[in-house]
This record gives C-alpha cells, structure tokens and sequence, in this order.
C-alpha cells in the first residue's frame, strides 16, 4: 500500500482511538487553561496588593512571604519542561495515593499554566493606568473592589490574545503526558502506528487534527475578542447647550485625536 492508502487504513481501523484522543487533549487544555487562568489571577492579585507606609508589620511581613513562595512556584515552574513535572508530581505522590492518571494530567497542567498565567494577568494589571486604581482608592474603595470592578475588566481584555495563546500551547503540550500513560492523540497515534510499523501515516493523522483543532480555536478566540471589542462607534448625547444633541464617534477617530 501507498503512503495515503495507509493513512485511510488508519483512520478506518483506529478513528475510535484517535476521536477519545482528541476528546482528552481538549478537555486537558480546557480544564488546564481555566484552572491555571484562575491560579494565575489569585497570584497576581496578591502580587500587586500595595503596601503603605502606614501598614503594620504583620501585614508587610504576610505579603513579603507570600509574595517569595508565589516567585518560587513561578520560577521552578517556568524553569523546568511539563514532563519532567509529570514524572516527579505523578509518581512521586499521585500514583502513591491511587489518583487516576487523567486527575493527576489535570491537576498537572493547571499548576503549570497557572506559572504563566500569573506573569500574563500581572502584566495586563500593570498595564492599566495608575490613575484609574488612584480614582478608585479616593472614592473609597479596596484593593479587591478597584481590582473586580475597575482593573481586571479592561486587564482581561487586554491579555485575551495572550491568554487564547496558551490555550493553543495547553492543546499541543498536553502531548507530553503520555509519558504518565495518559490516552491523549498523541498516544493514540503511536498505538494505530505501532500496529502496522507505519508510525509516519499516524503522525500525520495526529498533525493534521491537531492543526484543525488550533486553527479552529484560533478563530472562535478572535471572534470573541471583536465581541469584546464592542461597537466601532459610540454615541454622545446632549450638551449644555443643546441636551436633545446626538453625536457618534468612531473608534479610529478617538485613538487618532
């Protein structure tokens, strides 16, 4: 048989394999990225509490710690590859406690895209104008309500790219934990090529899906990213001369001044 030949074979003889495949690797990057989004957003949260003057030294001495064993996860997390993560957290403590391997890939893959997460949210706070949080702290609020009702919507939006970024990277690193037995598409193609000794075959049926699946995601990502955009236009009304007055500006028209 032909290269395509033995590629439909594959498909017609392990669809079943490479559709429970695929199920897996997105509900590892779905669950992975929405955990890890909310790992990361605590730890930002807390790494950009301000501390004033006239704080106590329990409270400085709280952030300080805190803020040391936040730099500690992100650094050893950021530091070291995914599967050499799996390996030691899996086999080290799950596998002893008896956690089933797609519980122990879950938990995995969270706490690594909440190291990244946390750097993404904290750079999209920062990103926000000081004079917005000072505004908020002399209308009387805390940190957390300027964070939930001033920062974090625009923050949010601003990190949206960064954030379908590495939902892309969850989809096509969740590879790596096949190494804890884990039945993702990449595992699923090694067992179709392995039973045929035709390993390139099922790497391309592997590359292939895994293309559709990033390519598609991508897409429904900008879609919601134009959503969060709103419209291309606003509408002013009234004056002080003239309160019944209407006025629409584009978007394009206020960045240009």
């Amino acid at each position: 048989m032909n290269f395509f030949q033995w590629i439909a074979k594959l498909v017609s003889e392990y669809w079943r394999q490479f559709l429970s495949g695929t199920v897996n690797t997105l509900v590892m990057a779905i669950v992975g990225t929405a955990v890890g989004f909310i790992i990361g957003l605590l730890i930002a949260i807390v790494r950009t509490v301000p501390v004033a003057p006239g704080d106590g030294p329990l409270k400085k001495a709280v952030l300080k710690t805190a803020n040391v064993i936040m730099t500690v996860y992100i650094e050893v997390i950021r530091g070291t590859p995914m599967m050499v993560q799996a390996l030691i957290i899996h086999y080290s403590l799950f596998q002893r406690i008896g956690m089933p391997s797609m519980a122990s890939a879950l938990i995995i893959i969270s706490v690594n895209t909440g190291a990244y997460m946390a750097e993404i949210v904290r750079g999209g706070i920062i990103s926000i104008g000081r004079g917005q949080t000072e505004g908020a702290a002399s209308v009387g609020m805390t940190h957390m309500q300027t964070m939930t009702l001033v920062v974090l919507p625009q923050a949010v939006r601003n990190i949206m790219p960064s954030i379908g970024n590495e939902f892309v990277v969850n989809i096509k690193d969740s590879s790596v934990l096949s190494v804890i037995s884990i039945t993702e598409l990449m595992f699923a193609a090694k067992q179709a090529g392995g039973a045929y000794m035709q390993f390139v075959p099922s790497y391309v049926i592997c590359a292939a899906v895994y293309f559709v699946l990033t390519f598609t995601i991508t897409r429904i990502l900008r879609f919601l990213e134009k959503k969060m955009d709103g419209s291309d236009s606003y509408v002013i009304c009234g004056s002080q001369s003239d309160p019944e007055a209407e006025v629409r500006i584009r978007k394009e028209d206020l960045h240009n001044g």
